[in-house]
């Protein structure tokens, strides 16, 4: 599939699957509306990329549910949907550097100055409650003061005037430690919002590579082919040259204000934030942009990338120390970060419990893991459940970690993020005699599957 442009992959999606891009052709405001509709969709089982043509006050479209399904993610990468994780968690690895182009259509505007103005673009109030105008698809894109090594994350937004938005970052992760790191010295972390971006690369920019390798690598990984980034216009920093929109701007040092409440991946509203601040120096983009939003709370355009990143990375860590890994998912109803099923064939005694502290190793997200046998689908929850239901016994079965790091957005967890991890052996044990399954005959399932097509069914 050519090109690196959210444009490029929407046009082309939409010639493969025409019923999954859904043009909104009335009016909209920003109060709710892009997130009511992508919740109506959901309630009806539907994941469509959708684009708002008529915006109330905006001069730009928006663009949501880009990364929300699986399938797209799946045909992004040019693989079968039940094949998007191992295909993920093998290009991840396969590193391709970044190349250096020296124009780039974001390029087009630049405002700066009194022509800055944040408050000029789309961007959206999604719940009742939201403290106020959130941006929810900017990527942000920062150096390690001391290394050099790039990352970019998604990290919420929160408009605070033309040119000053509240942002937590939370995660804890690589931009969270290159801030403190650039705060040590007493000196802002310069940084650039991307908006506007191919799902290949917000993939990317969820991986957990090693520290001396920058996830614009990553993403390159998954292109087969570099991408392409091009310099800011008043830092010195690149991003992905077919961004549409970009923010270029500065954490501020020893800054600290009120962002939230916002509702989160959890489905609850969160007050707890960093409480950074960013401040805008410019705002440039395409002539005629088009504005990204990615829903919030546990909307599939804010969890699905979620869910797949940690599956991949689940299975390159398995696939290290346990020979026989069959399945691997990471479910929605976890909010695509506490909760994992992993199924194996069991091949030496222990193995099942030897699982859950590498799983949990992995993210510190995770709290629950639960390993089946390999006659178990973990894409099937209810066949998950019944595995718990009908193989595990409470006394041997469970693994219990307390006072472990965890998410900070975890309403269960407390103020610092600290949470208690288990993990559940739901496979028979090993070795024993243990009840028979009840298996159908399978040439009398092909039978009933096309008696079923033949009825209509």
């Amino acid at each position: 599939m050519p090109g690196q442009s959210v444009r490029d992959f929407v046009t082309a999606y939409e010639r493969a699957f025409p019923g999954e891009v859904v043009r909104v052709t009335e009016p909209v405001t920003l109060d709710y509306d892009v997130m009511a509709l992508v919740l109506e969709y959901e309630r009806r089982r539907r994941w469509p990329i959708l684009m708002f043509e008529k915006v109330a006050g905006a001069d730009m479209p928006i663009v949501a549910n880009v990364v929300a399904s699986r399938r797209a993610l799946a045909w992004a990468l040019g693989v079968p949907e039940p094949r998007l994780a191992l295909e993920y968690a093998r290009r991840i690895k396969d590193t391709i550097k970044p190349n250096v182009v020296a124009r780039a259509p974001f390029r087009e505007r630049v405002l700066t100055g009194r022509d800055l103005d944040l408050r000029r673009l789309p961007i959206p109030t999604y719940f009742p409650g939201d403290a106020g105008r959130y941006l929810t698809a900017g990527m942000l894109v920062a150096r390690d003061p001391e290394t050099g090594v790039e990352t970019e994350g998604y990290h919420r937004f929160q408009v605070k005037g033309a040119d000053r938005m509240g942002v937590s970052l939370h995660s804890r992760r690589r931009m969270f430690e290159y801030q403190r790191r650039a705060e040590a010295r007493g000196e802002a972390l310069p940084c650039a919002i991307a908006l506007g971006l191919h799902p290949l690369v917000s993939m990317g920019s969820l991986a957990y590579p090693p520290a001396d390798v920058g996830k614009f690598e990553v993403v390159g990984g998954l292109f087969g082919e570099p991408l392409e980034v091009a310099a800011c216009a008043t830092i010195d920093l690149a991003v992905p040259a077919a961004a549409e929109i970009v923010i270029e701007g500065e954490i501020l040092p020893g800054v600290r204000e009120p962002e939230g409440p916002f509702g989160e991946f959890t489905g609850y509203f969160s007050r707890r934030s960093t409480e950074h601040v960013f401040q805008a120096k410019a705002l440039a983009m395409r002539a005629a942009p088009w504005f990204q939003s990615i829903g919030s709370g546990r909307a599939g355009d804010h969890i699905t990338t979620l869910a797949l990143v940690r599956e991949a990375e689940i299975w390159n860590a398995l696939q290290r120390v346990i020979p026989n890994v069959t399945g691997v998912h990471v479910p929605l109803s976890g909010t695509s970060s506490f909760s994992a099923y992993v199924s194996i064939t069991q091949g030496r005694p222990g193995e099942a419990k030897h699982v859950i502290p590498i799983v949990l190793g992995v993210d510190h997200y995770l709290k629950l893991v639960i390993v089946v046998d390999d006659d178990i689908d973990v894409l099937d929850e209810s066949d998950v459940m019944w595995a718990v239901a009908t193989r595990m016994q409470a006394d041997r079965d469970l693994v219990t970690i307390a006072g472990s790091l965890g998410a900070m957005l975890d309403p269960s967890a407390d103020e610092r993020g600290v949470t208690a991890k288990l993990g559940i052996d739901a496979t028979r044990p090993f070795g024993e005699p243990f009840g028979e399954k009840l298996v159908m005959d399978p040439a009398k399932m092909a039978w009933a599957r096309a008696l079923v097509d033949r009825l209509g069914g």
